[in-house]
């Protein structure tokens, strides 16, 4: 199960203050500012060139080597440490099997469910909001235990993975 990250844009999903707050959570110092647009940051010999604006040209390509840098300096993979980074993945999908689902709203069929995907590199929990027809498909997938899919914008926030605006909700009927 994964989820589907096209490679030309999975270093824009990376919001600079979160790889700020992640760099001085890990030890890292900032040595210098250029305005809005950069930071340079280092640690035990390593550097690395933060974009602070998703504007720049060669925003992604710099994104990338922010994450090459980080995994060389803590031996760690490059989806490792694009999994601690990501906090939103616009038109996302996920393949995924339901775990849960809550009772379901009292006024129309509609209702919470998660859902067990890999994102990035680990088997994560997703949560998302469904209604009518994907909510009955849910329970059915939940029921036989049938993987799905699912698209949407894939937000974390606090470290808890969401799917926004959920659409083309389906079984994976490969099996």
């Amino acid at each position: 199960m994964t989820a589907i990250f096209p490679d030309v844009e999975k270093f824009k999903c990376i919001d600079p203050r979160q790889v700020e707050a992640y760099l001085v959570g890990h030890g890292w110092q900032q040595q210098q500012r250029q305005g809005d647009k950069a930071a340079i940051w280092t640690l035990d010999g390593f550097e690395i060139l933060l974009p602070l604006k998703g504007e720049i040209i060669d925003f992604s390509r710099r994104m990338a080597e922010v994450v090459e840098t980080l995994a060389l300096a803590e031996t760690k993979s490059q989806q490792s440490i694009l999994g601690d980074l990501i906090t939103n993945a616009p038109n996302t999908t996920i393949q995924a099997v339901v775990t849960h689902i809550a009772t379901p709203n009292a006024d129309h069929l509609s209702g919470d469910i998660t859902m067990l995907g890999i994102v990035v590199d680990k088997l994560r929990p997703i949560h998302t909001e469904l209604a009518d027809r994907d909510y009955i498909l849910a329970l059915k997938a939940y029921q036989e235990r049938l993987p799905v899919y699912c698209t949407g914008d894939l937000i974390k926030s606090n470290g808890i993975f969401v799917l926004k605006n959920p659409h083309k909700f389906r079984l994976d009927d490969t099996e």
